[in-house]
């Protein structure tokens, strides 16, 4: 049988994914931020992990490519789950997916310019108000739309907030708490289920012992 394969990314969910992979006795065999390679072995003999990027996590399991996967709620929520299970929140890399303006900005009459990269999310959270919004997709540097004139408000991930100040922005609306899921494929559920199962059940034990102590 082939091995299984999990999916992770770069960056903060990857740095504290990997102590509770540990307590499912799976560990990396070499630093991925030392290495140009994607695919690594573990100290599992039945177990792999592939690095990709955040917004790739989520097709990778629906279309078994992976079998189990870590994504933030954002990613989920963004770019659509279908198809795969969510079975355990890590309570990991939390943050706030938040509309935010300049400091004191006046309320917006009518129709509200927005921009942000959580396209989707934005014009749900609008079209749930009864609000009218038109959405400007942006890549990075958010901060900036609302200092040049492009945007009335924006959309974005805060974690401390402290972008935000510096740019003379404040957050202003709460569109949901984020952290990362684990995720797995429906079909490798089904023909893998014991093994999948006993990774799932030793990750949980690893979260509630983390906020046991907490």
């Amino acid at each position: 049988m082939k091995p299984l394969t999990i999916a992770l990314s770069k960056g903060r969910i990857f740095k504290e994914t990997l102590p509770l992979l540990k307590a499912a006795g799976i560990e990396m065999l070499e630093d991925p931020e030392k290495s140009r390679k994607l695919v690594f072995d573990t100290s599992r003999d039945d177990v792999k992990i592939i690095i990709i990027r955040a917004t790739d996590v989520p097709p990778y399991v629906q279309y078994g490519a992976a079998d189990i996967g870590v994504a933030g709620k954002d990613v989920l929520m963004e770019h659509g789950a279908e198809g795969v299970y969510e079975p355990l929140d890590l309570e990991i890399a939390k943050c706030k997916l938040m509309v935010a303006a300049l400091n004191d900005a006046p309320e917006v009459e009518g129709r509200v310019r927005v921009a942000t990269k959580f396209v989707n999310i934005t014009r749900s959270y609008y079209a749930s108000q009864g609000r009218q919004a038109d959405v400007i997709k942006l890549y990075g540097a958010m901060e900036l739309a609302p200092l040049v004139g492009l945007a009335d408000r924006i959309v974005d991930i805060v974690d401390t907030g402290n972008t935000l100040r510096a740019n003379g922005l404040e957050p202003t609306e709460l569109i949901c708490e984020i952290s990362s899921r684990l995720i797995v494929n429906r079909a490798s559920m089904k023909t893998r289920h014991k093994q999948i199962q006993d990774i799932l059940d030793a990750m949980e034990s690893a979260v509630e012992a983390r906020r046991a102590s907490a």
